[in-house]
C-alpha cells in the first residue's frame, strides 16, 4: 500500500542572493520525502542565511560563536493546541558551500542532506548518543537513497 502525500505547508527565505541555491521546490521535494509515511501533515519553514546571520543565530540560540551549516527549532506549541507545525530550519549557504566542496559533493546533495538531517530534528530524533546518531543516520541513508542520492557518510 503506497503512503499518502503529505500535506505540506513550507515557506522557504533567502537571507542573500538565491542564484547557485536550490530552488523552493527542490526543498519541498526533500522536506516530503522525509516526511512521506511519517506524518500526514506539516508546516515548517526553511531559511537560507549568509555567514552573518548564521553565527548570530548560533551564537543567540546555542551559544556557539560560529556558523553551523543547519540549525532546527522545533515548534514549541502550548499544551492542547494540536496543529501541523514543525518548526523552523535554518542553513547556512557558505558553510554548506565550503563542507560540500571540502567532501567532495554535490551542493545539491549536500543541501538535501541538510534538509532532511534538519527535519528529523523537528520530528525529534537527535544524535546525542552513538544508538540514537546511528538511527538518524540510517534514516538519512535510507531517504536519500530514495532520492537517488549517494550516502553522505561514505
Amino acid at each position: 500500500m503506497k503512503a499518502r502525500p503529505v500535506e505540506l505547508e513550507l515557506g522557504v527565505s533567502y537571507g542573500l542572493p538565491r542564484k547557485g541555491l536550490p530552488s523552493p521546490q527542490s526543498f519541498r521535494g526533500w522536506v516530503s520525502a522525509v516526511l512521506l509515511g511519517r506524518i500526514r501533515r506539516a508546516d515548517l519553514a526553511i531559511r537560507i542565511v549568509d555567514a552573518r546571520e548564521g553565527r548570530s543565530l548560533n551564537r543567540h540560540y546555542r551559544g556557539k560563536d560560529y556558523a553551523t551549516n543547519v540549525l532546527s527549532f522545533p515548534a514549541e506549541l502550548p499544551e492542547g493546541v494540536n496543529l501541523p507545525v514543525l518548526g523552523d530550519i535554518v542553513l547556512c549557504a557558505p558553510v554548506v558551500a565550503k563542507e560540500a566542496a571540502e567532501q567532495g559533493k554535490t551542493l545539491k546533495a549536500h543541501y538535501a542532506h541538510l534538509t532532511i538531517h534538519g527535519v528529523l530534528h523537528l520530528l525529534g530524533m537527535d544524535h546525542d548518543d552513538p544508538r540514537e546518531a546511528d538511527a538518524m543516520e540510517q534514516l538519512e541513508r535510507e531517504v536519500l537513497a530514495g532520492l537517488e542520492i549517494d550516502d553522505p557518510y561514505a
